[in-house]
């Protein structure tokens, strides 16, 4: 065997490293970790792994980050400290040599219904500053550039004049407050004006006022002279002279200045920001803010969605012409009244009645919405219903086609109309928010600029520029910048928050991120990797927790916490580089002899093996015109009694096809109630043989900290049962309820069953302190007098699941035979009685499949389970597990998708659905289906080219 040299640091050396150069954790026991010591370098990219519930969390973000936060609030003011909480030290020896933290976790953690992608990522607050300083406004009217005048631009436009040519400076005289004209001229010549221009001549205003008859003239015009003046080119106080005669003139004129050439023509000058008889809002950062009232759009109050006409329930089979009744309610032989002038004159204006609607060119489709001389249109139509609406009948007709639609006028920006106005470079800030931001990129690196737009606007476009340019390195570039934060995945906020971070360009920090391959095509993973290096790069530490196979690749050390999972975890099995392990024949000799996982499917000791064979399926759902979000109308079938896996780059329409169309539509199919079900025109084929639809996805298993797994599985029950039923229980005449601790009974009354007693603090964060009628053990002291083989109801609870099993493996083979499908599908580390909101995603799913394996053959055949990513947090080793475990859901006759990116579980497929080629608007297409022999015979697939690699 080959021997490998570790560059870990020996425990005799570890308190003589430099802290500038190391982080040191000594004596590191928080959770499972066993007194841990381990120096991670700083300024690295540094890889933690380790399989599932090992310590790979404990260590990064409850010793590390937690260690991080807690000096950064000691560091403040004790004033400041009283609004944040105490924080507890973590169970450490010491840790030195920590840098300020910043923790990027898979949780999207905003339900602000207003947050997006740009405000997320700050690239909307920058594109605000930068329309605001250089934005131009075109009128809507005319597609003018919409202008004011100041006194510099008329100064500049009279100094251009020849030298020597005479100007009169004036103004129109404007009779304010009803004012008659003799008031406003004596005014005037108090003010110490002497002249006006009467019909185009000058004249003395007190003559004007001795001549009654000029007067009473109504037809006359009047314009007051504020100077006459020479163009003097080098004169300074020739122009100082204009400025102020022009800036009181457009005082007098209340906006409007009039500078006449002797002889010549005259120009109108005006400082108001108007045009073809519009006054524009001029630009400002608030003009562009969704967020203020002042810049939200009216109609939806700065939503982007309004409760309207549902265009898709107007005309929800876009197969169908207009004659073959494709608007919806007009089918009824009293509505039909509508559609008659239609047909009857469609000849006149060239109307393809017999076309399907999908198939209309959009000027086609907007007559028919709009209509014209021969025909009222769908909005008349509805404008009519509306108007009829003390009619009950016509309230229940509107009622049936209104849904949640975008705003028609901010197009779903959420911006008021007139901030379309504002342009740079032919784009407005609508119109930026609403593309991909690929092309946003693209569009500010090819966009012309005038020199001073440039240098006002330089130091904006750098920040835009390179937000953008990250946000496209994190594989995002398919997102909008309107996108609402709180659609996106867990991985997709993720990375959004790295970009920022990159955005921010800080130095000197320690970021701990969580797993940010999660939702990755492995094409992305290596833009991924690009960005992390980046990172490291400026000058950060950077420590990841990942399972990613390319990640480890690139990263300057792997830490692997092991051997096992929970009470077997917590100790450090390997540290090094990559490059540590290349050469080695064998597995190297590691800490007490232990084996290391993760090096076993490195170095290729250990593998995922293909199935035998693939299963042939006999019966198909298939789902026709899919045109959800960005899917292009497709038609895809999904075999039944196999394991079906749906791939494709982030962003091609994975989670639309199954989550957003398939899921919801079969459970209507079904007669029970889902969630609005997206565009599509027909779910056909053998739904007869599917009776119920499982979808297992990371959401909690249970909101309250009482619920946990042994409940979920309802193993519970029978525990609370196997507890009653021993003779002291009998003899005191305790029921199965005095051991539950979410009814009254025997749990503690202090607590309530829940260990923690809550003290809520006055201008602080909460406390939980272990509550003292229980200590923290949930029942009550004679409760817990009843035991089993030792055990009372407590220490069961406190049990892990391999605890468990091997304890009542002998004696009460029900509940082992309960608790083995958590063990099967890899959470044997778990505890019992485990609280579920300490669950990660990937585990809460993993939960739910033990609960289905447990029911046994109960539903066989007739149960299809939907899987969206289930290899969440998922090493290699429990990825074998959870592939056994979902096959033999499939063994026993049920149906399986599976929503993926891992190649592991892609080449164990029966059958494979990739969408494509690309994210956002370049994806949607049915790219392939069939099996992953065949899939790899395609060339320039992305899925195909990494597939290769995984088959023979």
């Amino acid at each position: 065997m080959t021997e490998l040299t570790l560059s870990r640091v020996k425990a005799d050396e570890f308190d003589t490293l430099d802290p500038r150069s190391f982080i040191l954790i000594k004596g590191a026991n928080v959770n499972n970790l066993k007194n841990l010591d381990v120096a991670i370098p700083r300024n690295k990219l540094v890889v933690i792994t380790g399989l599932s519930g090992s310590g790979k969390s404990s260590l990064a973000f409850d010793t590390l980050f937690a260690e991080g936060q807690r000096m950064y609030v000691e560091s403040l003011s004790s004033y400041a400290r009283q609004f944040l909480g105490r924080m507890e030290k973590p169970a450490v020896e010491y840790i030195k040599g920590i840098s300020p933290a910043i923790a990027i976790e898979q949780k999207v953690n905003t339900r602000n219904p207003r947050s997006t992608v740009g405000t997320s990522t700050e690239i909307y607050d920058y594109l605000k500053l930068l329309f605001a300083r250089i934005g131009h406004t075109f009128s809507p009217i005319s597609g003018k550039q919409v202008q004011k005048d100041t006194v510099t631009d008329v100064v500049n436009d009279i100094l251009s004049l020849e030298e020597g040519t005479r100007v009169l400076i004036q103004t129109p005289l404007i009779l304010r407050e009803e004012r008659s004209l003799e008031v406003e001229l004596g005014l005037l010549l108090s003010k110490g004006y002497n002249r006006v221009i009467r019909n185009g001549e000058v004249t003395q205003i007190e003559t004007l006022l001795e001549d009654s008859d000029q007067l009473a003239d109504e037809t006359a015009e009047f314009f007051v002279l504020i100077d006459r003046a020479s163009v003097r080119h080098d004169d300074e106080d020739t122009q100082y002279r204009l400025s102020d005669s022009i800036q009181t003139a457009f005082f007098e004129g209340e906006g409007v200045c009039i500078v006449q050439v002797y002889g010549g023509n005259s120009s109108t000058y005006s400082d108001k920001f108007e045009l073809d008889g519009i006054v524009f809002e001029e630009p400002s950062v608030n003009l562009f803010s969704f967020n203020n009232p002042y810049g939200a759009c009216k109609r939806c109050e700065g939503f982007g969605k309004i409760l309207g006409i549902d265009p898709d329930l107007i005309i929800p089979d876009k197969n169908l012409s207009v004659y073959e009744g494709a608007i919806a309610p007009w089918r009824t032989e009293k509505m039909s009244e509508w559609l008659t002038p239609l047909v009857r004159h469609a000849g006149k204006f060239d109307f393809p009645i017999h076309r399907p609607y999908k198939e209309l060119s959009p000027q086609q489709q907007e007559l028919l919405w709009n209509g014209n001389e021969y025909f009222t249109g769908i909005h008349g139509f509805i404008a009519e219903l509306e108007r009829q609406t003390h009619k009950i009948q016509y309230r229940v007709m509107l009622s049936r086609y209104r849904g949640r639609t975008t705003c028609p006028e901010c197009r779903g920006s959420r911006l008021r109309q007139d901030a379309s106005y504002v342009k740079i470079g032919g784009k407005s800030i609508t119109d930026l928010v609403l593309k991909p931001i690929h092309e946003v990129a693209s569009f500010f690196q090819d966009i012309e600029l005038t020199e001073n737009d440039r240098q006002v606007a330089r130091r904006i476009l750098t920040e835009i520029e390179t937000r953008l340019e990250y946000m496209c390195r994190v594989g995002l570039g398919y997102l909008t910048l309107n996108r609402l934060t709180n659609t996106l995945s867990g991985g997709e906020f993720q990375r959004i928050k790295l970009a920022t971070s990159l955005g921010s360009a800080l130095v000197g920090s320690m970021y701990i991120l969580d797993e940010p391959s999660i939702g990755l095509h492995p094409r992305d993973t290596k833009r991924l990797v690009g960005v992390l290096e980046s990172l490291r790069d400026l000058g950060n530490t950077v420590i990841v927790v990942e399972h990613e196979e390319e990640v480890m690749h690139a990263a300057d050390q792997i830490i692997d916490i092991g051997p096992e999972a929970g009470t077997g975890g917590g100790e450090l099995i390997f540290q090094g580089s990559w490059q540590d392990l290349q050469g080695a024949e064998d597995l190297p000799s590691l800490t007490n002899g232990q084996t290391s996982y993760t090096l076993n499917f490195l170095l290729h000791h250990d593998r995922i093996e293909l199935p035998y064979s693939r299963r042939k399926a006999l019966h198909f759902i298939e789902i026709k015109g899919a045109r959800e979000n960005n899917l292009k109308d497709i038609n895809v079938k999904i075999p039944l009694n196999s394991l079906t896996v749906v791939t494709g780059v982030s962003g091609s329409g994975k989670s639309t096809l199954i989550r957003k169309i398939l899921f919801p539509a079969l459970m209507r199919a079904k007669g029970e109630f889902s969630e609005e079900v997206g565009r599509f025109t027909e779910l056909t084929g053998s739904l007869d043989r599917i009776e119920a639809i499982e979808m297992i996805d990371q959401n909690p298993i249970g909101k309250s900290s009482r619920s946990n797994p042994v409940t979920y599985i309802k193993a519970y029950d029978y525990i609370r049962q196997m507890m009653a039923e021993r003779p002291l229980s009998k003899s005191r005449g305790y029921k199965p309820s005095h051991f539950s601790f979410n009814v009254d009974g025997g749990r503690c009354e202090v607590c309530q069953g829940e260990g923690q007693v809550k003290i809520e603090m006055q201008f602080m964060a909460d406390i939980y302190l272990t509550c003292e009628g229980c200590n923290g053990r949930r029942f009550k002291q004679e409760v817990q007098e009843v035991k089993y083989d030792g055990k009372d109801i407590a220490d069961i609870l406190d049990l892990t699941v391999d605890e468990a099993i091997a304890f009542f493996k002998d004696s009460e083979p029900k509940l082992v035979e309960k608790l083995m499908p958590l063990q099967e599908v890899g959470l044997g580390y778990i505890g019992l009685g485990q609280s579920s909101n300490t669950l990660s995603g990937g585990e809460a799913q993993r939960v739910k499949l033990a609960s289905f394996l447990g029911k046994g053959g109960g539903h066989k055949g007739k149960t299809l389970f939907i899987f969206d990513e289930p290899t969440t947090g998922l090493h290699f080793h429990d990825i074998k597990k959870l592939l056994k475990a979902i096959n033999a859901l499939v063994e026993q006759g049920d149906s399986v998708i599976i929503i993926e990116h891992n190649m592991e579980v892609i080449k164990c497929a029966d059958w494979v659905i990739d969408l494509g080629p690309e994210g956002g608007e370049g994806g949607g297409y049915l790219s392939f289906e069939g099996t992953p022999e065949a899939m790899v015979q395609l060339e320039g697939n992305h899925t195909a080219d990494f597939l290769k690699h995984k088959l023979p």
